[in-house]
Parts: C-alpha cells; sequence; structure tokens
C-alpha cells in the first residue's frame, strides 16, 4: 500500500448540500423572518391593547437576558474562551444565549470562529466587504452582512471550529435542545403578561413584547455589528480586518460596539479594554468573579494594547 493511498483526507472546514440549506431557509423563516411579523403584529394589537408598564418591563428584562446570553455566553466564554466560569453559570449562560433565537451555541460557535478566521476575506459568512466598491457594492454588502447571508451560506463544520464543545455533553444536550429554548423564550413573557393582567389578552401582549419584539430587537443590535461596524466607526487599534468601534452604542450592545477592540483582542472579556468605556458585558463576567464563579479573566495588558495601536501622524 502506498503512502498517499494511507494519507487521510484533509477535514474539511466548511459543509454544503441541500438538506442544510433546506434547514438555514427554515430557520431563516422561523426565527429571522416571523419576529419581523410578530413585531408588525405588536404594533396592530395595539388598537386592543395598550403597551403598558408590563410590557416596557418584559421586554427590556428579557432583552437584557437574552442579550447577555449572547455576548456573555456565546461570545466572550463558549466562541473565544476569554474566561472560565462554574458549570452552573455555564449552563444557565447557554440557555439564555439560545433563548435569542440565534442559532444552536455549536453553530454559533462555529459560524463566529469562522468569521474571526476569514474576517472580511474570501470564507467570511457575513461580511460587507465583499460585495464590490461603489455605493451600490456597499449597498449590497450591507444588506448581505446584515440579513440575507443567513439565507443560505456554507455551514462550517463543527468538528474542525468548535471540537471543545463537542466534548462538553452539557453543552451538547442544550444545543439539541435549542427551539425549546426558543420557544421557553416566548413562553415565559406569555405566562408573565397573563398572570399579571388575568387575560388572554394580556397574555398576547406578552407574548409580543417580551417575546417577538425583543427578538426583533436583539437580531437587528448584533446583525449591525457584523455589518456596519465593518464598515463605519473609529479604528484605534491595527487588526487583519475592517473592523471598527461605534462606541455611542455601547450600552444597547451591551459592549459589543467596540468592535475594533474585540477583533485586535479576542482573548480579552473586556471588550471596552478601559474602565471608562461602558462595556455591560464584561460588568457581568467581573461581577462573576467577584462572586467566585468566574476566573482566568484574560485581559490584555497595557504593553500589548500599546504595541497594537494605530498611532496618527500630524500633518506637516
Amino acid at each position: 500500500m502506498t503512502e498517499q493511498a494511507v494519507r487521510p483526507e484533509p477535514r474539511r472546514k466548511v459543509i454544503s448540500n441541500p438538506y442544510l440549506y433546506r434547514l438555514q431557509r427554515r430557520h431563516f423563516l422561523l426565527f429571522d423572518i416571523l419576529p419581523i411579523i410578530g413585531t408588525v403584529g405588536a404594533l396592530a394589537f395595539l388598537a386592543v391593547y395598550p403597551f403598558g408598564l408590563t410590557e416596557l418591563t418584559l421586554l427590556l428584562s428579557m432583552w437584557l437576558l437574552t442579550g447577555l446570553g449572547v455576548t456573555v455566553g456565546y461570545h466572550r466564554l463558549f466562541t473565544h474562551r476569554t474566561f472560565k466560569a462554574a458549570r452552573p453559570v455555564v449552563a444557565v449562560l447557554a440557555v439564555l444565549g439560545s433563548m435569542a433565537g440565534q442559532g444552536g451555541v455549536t453553530s454559533w460557535v462555529a459560524l463566529h470562529r469562522r468569521h474571526h478566521e476569514c474576517s472580511d476575506r474570501e470564507g467570511d459568512p457575513h461580511s460587507p466587504n465583499l460585495s464590490g466598491g461603489g455605493v451600490k457594492g456597499r449597498l449590497k454588502g450591507l444588506a448581505h452582512s446584515h440579513f440575507l447571508w443567513m439565507r443560505r451560506h456554507e455551514y462550517p463544520n463543527i468538528a474542525h471550529y468548535a471540537p471543545d464543545l463537542l466534548k462538553d455533553r452539557m453543552l451538547l444536550k442544550i444545543a439539541r435542545l435549542y427551539h425549546y429554548w426558543v420557544l421557553l423564550g416566548l413562553a415565559i413573557p406569555a405566562l408573565v403578561g397573563g398572570l399579571v393582567s388575568m387575560s388572554w389578552a394580556g397574555a398576547v401582549s406578552g407574548l409580543c413584547w417580551g417575546g417577538f419584539v425583543r427578538i426583533f430587537v436583539l437580531e437587528h443590535i448584533v446583525w449591525a455589528i457584523n455589518s456596519f461596524l465593518h464598515m463605519f466607526g473609529t479604528r484605534p487599534y491595527r487588526s487583519r480586518e475592517n473592523s471598527r468601534n461605534g462606541g455611542v452604542f455601547a450600552l444597547i450592545t451591551l459592549g459589543e460596539s467596540w468592535h475594533n477592540n474585540h477583533h485586535a483582542f479576542p482573548e480579552s472579556p473586556s471588550f471596552g479594554l478601559e474602565w471608562y468605556r461602558l462595556d455591560p458585558g464584561f460588568w457581568l463576567v467581573r461581577a462573576l468573579a467577584a462572586a467566585g464563579l468566574a476566573w482566568d479573566l484574560k485581559v490584555p495588558t497595557e504593553e500589548r494594547k500599546q504595541s497594537l495601536r494605530i498611532v496618527k501622524t500630524p500633518a506637516a
């Protein structure tokens, strides 16, 4: 037997087939299009049931919980391993991230790791900078990276991009129950709304605002980071791609809008990097660390930050 015959084939980084495309279209319709329809329905429902304190509380609290599940759990902990956490914290963050409706934890992590590997180059699943120049190319790129890429794309091989998650039986079980967690994220605000008002109309209103509108708002906040912050904003640090900071959006993105900082230092649980830069995701990580529930926070040193800082030279 020759050496060529026994040499194993290299592991494929991405997988593309009609079955996966059908799953992607189904997810796109259920979790990307349906929240838009649900948001329109919520606005129409105002004609028969007013938006009150209960709806506002459900919208904000469910957005905050699931948003932290994405930024602290899916992104900082599971994708980049920027800190370690106690197992109950790991489980809660994985469930909250799943309730956001942006995909199961293993798929999300694999996609995001491929994004960092190929960012703004061929193979990046959602770059806005690969659709040509000019106004038309930029608009096409923004539409693709913000929304349209999810209809159909190459699926990253989880065995290649997330082998660490495949070894975690608890996370695998949570990932397999992804659709149930999304339903739970819809059932909780519906139940609370119904109990507070003691009416079916209150339950429907809670479902609309704490469920569909909350998913719609959080999705577009996250997608705007993929699209607009790879095209517009400030760039204080050198990185391989065109990532930008949008500090004015730091609170509403829970710190994710410090996007250039993150790409320059993906190992850091702090995206703001400095104490005066608002980063609610890192506030939670620090609170967990203070309680002994998180540890091994890999914050970059001042020397490392200075080594990548872009120094602007004054004009002659």
